[in-house]
């Protein structure tokens, strides 16, 4: 983290002004404004992915914001502690918001950070209306414009670390497109608009408020330019709406706004002084927020009883024989692979069986009624936990015809020991399915409970995930079981111990470097996940 000199500020209507001169207003330092900063702490610590895929994250001209992994947002009970900080940016059209919000972006340089625009939240305009629009007769400058109930209800959902929709709004046509973009997984929300500060509920959501000031002059020039080449429109038009709509408006309701706003930055994104403190104060209240998991399941429900929602394979003859050939250091490479996956075949059998089923009545071939069972609900998907979990996906393919398959990439970061979210894919509508999880081991729980809950948090039941894995420990175990207590867990053997690097005791090896032939680093841990291999 970069140390920033303190700057001094000229009050404006109950908040503060930040001058990008530094030249001070006789009322204070921005001690007043802005917490202190331990100038002593540390750079922060960082994991890369070379995932190549695209998860939805704003992008910048200078390079992919968020590759680096999104740490726990939930307690060792698997309940979110500490919600997302949000950043309110109001100001008048065309003042620089949006530029304000991606420099901010870009300085803190920090994982998962949600950019929420207020363009997404027009309502959706009559027939009437669209044609008052067509000739620029439509007041898209007033708080009736907006759908703030719509508003709301997102930017809480994602506050509190939900999986939201956010309609796409076409400003040619001036209505909503088909398809909604999905934002999940914020550890910042910057949510910028005119009317930002309008609603008292928003207000409530909001952690800390911006108000861009910016000379009436340049956001007219602005908007003639943004609305001529990026939205159709013709300078006559664009001319007509800002004198009869635009400019009473920020006179009548955006400007009065500015009063509560903690801090107003002149000039909009030329003013780095501003950007650089405001950047500042978002880091102490991030560090505040961050959370140790792995360290508290380690230390915790020791010497209890097995959850009742575990389910081990039957240790028959076969599945200790598989289990020798697989435990074994020296066994092939090639023979690892078969023994595997004949135990993967066996454990998806018996998680399927855990699925509600009802009463079916067919007709075989010689005319006679059978009464069968078959599944009841309206689909199976299975989400594999990248890399190893992958591996599991064929023996789902074999006994789920037509099965969905979603994937979640969770690797340790080798500084913190914490598990950290890089990229999830997932079935549309998952919140409708049973959900298979799968892992080939799990030691700490720490990977699987992230897994979990960013089901849960795209509003997957609970009740209907299960939790399946070759290899689990003991502790494992009581961490999924004691945060969820609805998932069902499957495995094939549970072993006792997990020493003190997270290994599973007497365990099975890192099991995705044996699968796929690679060499695992010298400090491995059972949940350690690489790149995918597809």
């Amino acid at each position: 983290m970069n140390t920033l000199p303190a700057y001094s500020g000229a009050r404006i209507s109950g908040c503060w002004a930040l001058r990008a001169d530094g030249s001070g207003g006789g009322e204070g330092s921005l001690d007043r404004l802005l917490p202190a900063v331990n100038t002593a702490v540390s750079p922060r610590k960082r994991t890369t992915s070379q995932c190549k895929s695209e998860p939805p994250l704003l992008r910048t001209s200078k390079r992919t914001i968020y590759t680096a992994g999104r740490p726990p947002w939930y307690n060792e009970h698997g309940t979110q502690s500490k919600e997302a900080f949000v950043i309110g940016l109001c100001g008048g059209s065309a003042s620089g918001k949006t530029t304000v919000a991606r420099k901010i972006i870009e300085a803190l340089d920090v994982p998962w950070v949600v950019l929420l625009s207020m363009d997404s939240f027009y309502k959706v305009l009559s027939d009437e209306q669209q044609l008052l629009a067509a000739s620029n007769d439509y007041n898209f400058d007033h708080p009736d414009a907006f759908d703030f109930s719509l508003l709301s209800h997102t930017l809480r959902k994602l506050k509190q670390g939900k999986s939201v929709k956010i309609p796409v709004y076409d400003f040619t046509t001036h209505g909503r497109q088909k398809e909604w973009k999905t934002v999940y997984g914020a550890s910042v929300i910057i949510f910028e608009g005119i009317m930002a500060f309008a609603d008292k509920e928003l207000l409530k959501l909001l952690d800390m408020k911006i108000f861009v000031d910016t000379d009436s002059d340049i956001r007219l020039v602005r908007r003639l330019r943004r609305d001529i080449t990026e939205r159709g429109r013709d300078i006559e038009g664009v001319i007509k709406q800002y004198n009869k709509f635009v400019k009473p408006a920020f006179e009548q309701y955006i400007e009065p706004t500015m009063r509560l706003a903690d801090i107003v930055v002149p000039r909009g994104g030329g003013n780095m002084v501003a950007i650089d403190l405001i950047v500042q104060h978002v880091h102490s209240q991030l560090e505040e927020r961050e959370l140790s998991v792995r360290a508290a399941l380690a230390s915790a429900h020791q010497a209890q009883p097995l959850p009742q929602t575990l389910s081990v394979l039957e240790n028959t003859p076969q599945v200790r024989g598989m289990h020798t050939i697989i435990r074994n250091k020296d066994t092939s490479r090639d023979e690892f692979i078969f023994y595997s996956k004949r135990l993967m075949r066996l454990l998806i059998e018996r998680a399927l069986s855990f699925l509600p089923s009802q009463v079916r009545i067919v007709q075989t071939p010689q005319g006679q009624d059978y009464e069968g069972r078959t599944f009841h609900g309206k689909r199976i998907t299975g989400v594999s936990i990248l890399r190893a979990g992958e591996t599991m996906e064929p023996a789902l393919r074999a006994v789920c015809k037509d099965v969905r398959i979603g994937k979640i990439l969770i690797q340790t970061n080798q500084d913190t020991g914490e598990p950290e979210l890089h990229y999830l894919r997932l079935p549309k509508d998952i919140s409708e399915d049973h959900v298979i999880l799968m892992d080939c081991t799990v030691s700490t729980g720490a990977a699987a409970m992230m897994a979990v809950r960013v089901l849960l948090d795209h509003d997957v039941q609970e009740d209907k995930i299960l939790l399946v894995s070759l290899l689990m420990a003991e502790m494992g175990v009581h961490s999924v079981a004691y945060a969820f207590p609805q998932v069902k867990i499957i495995t094939t053997a549970v072993d006792k111990k997990v020493n003190d690097l997270f290994h599973i005791i007497p365990g099975i090896g890192n099991f995705g470097d044996r699968y796929f032939g690679t060499d695992a680093p010298p400090d491995w841990s059972d949940e350690d996940m690489d790149e995918p291999s597809y």
